[in-house]
């Protein structure tokens, strides 16, 4: 890669200045660590753990380990990992069904979900289509205070209002989506659990968790949140894990979410692993020491793009809960040029040019670059954006930090190419 000296010398002065948190990091992913090593060894895992199985799946010792390995790591009752998961909305889609009813409402408390949920509540996409909508669930947003705290009070006062009493579900996303706003802390999340518990116990508090997994030293679960899901090809899956999700929580609501992964009388008792155990193990394992390295990606692209004159959100000294860096480009042309750089970067498709295209499930064109061993595995570096003002690019992953350093200079010198481009015209 034949960066400029200008370049150059700036990843030196970012990395120098990066100390301080890239020695938090590595406090964390120790922290992390040693809670998945001593899990692993409380349950005894061995080879015969990676052994998979086929047809009903009965009595599958390596997928009954993990289960259990996961609710321990995530300071769980109980959870469940499945390859058979497509991806975090279906994971989210599994958890919304298990715990509501008709009649109920979902309470969204952290404003508007992310995009790929809004056909799951029925807030966008046509009816009749299966949505939460259709069967007799209604929906209610409160929006975050000035885009970055949860804003108890408001939420509080709905739950004892008119309409509280038919809440059955308030739901948290704790990472930012495709909004410009902050991610939330797990103690920020713990706050709220104990806010929303003081008026109705009997509340479902669910958390999307994906992205922020082991970027603290402890899960939602930990802190009393009822139902915790994520994707294991983001944080949890370390990069190892070519499909899955997975969903932890009390007995109580990943039971009822098993039966909606099954059926009610069967849940957990069946499920083949079809040889997807190793992967889903060793990603684990890995997943602290990924998620750390993905961190210190997320700090470099901070301080390098802020820097080059771009609003970033969060800011290149600031802690993380999530592996989001957001990159404020203020044009069609600078997100693309953005995503252009990220690809050229990457070990898998360097070659391939990508451009905004209408995605399923996105209310906007979308431009994704992702250069990945696993396809749209977001714990590997890649960049995405909705073709809309002000243009922000989400930059998340790494798998490792010279390879996250590499992409993020090359996107940097895409975008100062076609910044002088436009200047000299």
């Amino acid at each position: 890669m034949n960066f400029s000296p200008y370049l150059l010398e700036l990843a030196d002065r970012a990395e120098a200045a990066l100390a301080p948190q890239f020695l938090h990091l590595s406090r964390v992913s120790h922290h992390n660590t040693a809670r998945v090593m001593e899990a692993f060894a409380a349950h005894h895992v061995d080879a015969a753990c990676f052994n998979g199985s086929s047809g009903y799946g009965y009595d599958d010792r390596g997928r009954e380990v993990l289960d259990r390995i996961f609710a321990d790591v995530m300071g769980a009752e109980a959870a469940f990992v499945r390859h058979s998961i497509a991806n975090g909305t279906q994971a989210l889609a599994i958890g919304l069904f298990g715990l509501l009813r008709p009649g109920d409402i979902l309470l969204s408390v952290a404003g508007k979900p992310y995009d790929t949920l809004g056909e799951v509540i029925g807030i966008a996409g046509e009816a009749g289509n299966g949505s939460l909508a259709d069967f007799g669930v209604s929906y209610r947003q409160i929006e975050l205070k000035d885009q970055k705290t949860l804003d108890l009070e408001a939420i509080t006062a709905f739950l004892r209002g008119d309409e509280g009493a038919r809440v059955k579900v308030c739901f948290i996303q704790r990472s930012k989506g495709y909004l410009n706003r902050r991610t939330l802390t797990v103690d920020e999340i713990g706050e709220a659990v104990r806010a929303i518990k003081a008026v109705r116990e009997d509340i479902f508090v669910m958390v999307d968790n994906c992205y922020g997994e082991f970027t603290e030293e402890k899960e939602p679960p930990a802190v009393g949140a009822d139902l915790t899901v994520g994707s294991l090809i983001k944080n949890p899956g370390g990069g190892m894990a070519e499909t899955g999700g997975y969903l932890a929580g009390t007995a109580r609501a990943v039971e009822l979410a098993s039966y909606r992964l099954t059926c009610p009388g069967i849940g957990l008792e069946v499920g083949a692993t079809l040889g997807q155990n190793k992967n889903m193990y060793r990603g684990l394992f890995y997943a602290p020491h990924t998620v750390m390295e993905a961190l210190k990606t997320a700090h470099f692209a901070a301080y390098i793009f802020e820097a080059l004159g771009y609003a970033v959100e969060p800011s290149w000294q600031e802690r993380r809960a999530d592996i989001i860096q957001t990159v404020i480009t203020g044009s069609r042309e600078g997100l693309c040029a953005l995503c252009r750089g990220i690809q050229a970067g990457s070990p898998v498709d360097a070659y391939v040019t990508p451009e905004p295209w209408a995605m399923p499930g996105y209310q906007d064109e979308v431009i994704m670059a992702a250069g990945a061993f696993v396809q749209g595995a977001s714990i590997e570096l890649s960049a995405d954006g909705p073709i809309k003002p002000p243009f922000t690019a989400f930059l998340q992953g790494g798998l490792t930090f010279e390879s996250g350093r590499i992409g993020i200079l090359s996107a940097a010198a895409e975008m100062l190419r076609v910044k002088n481009n436009q200047e000299r015209e």
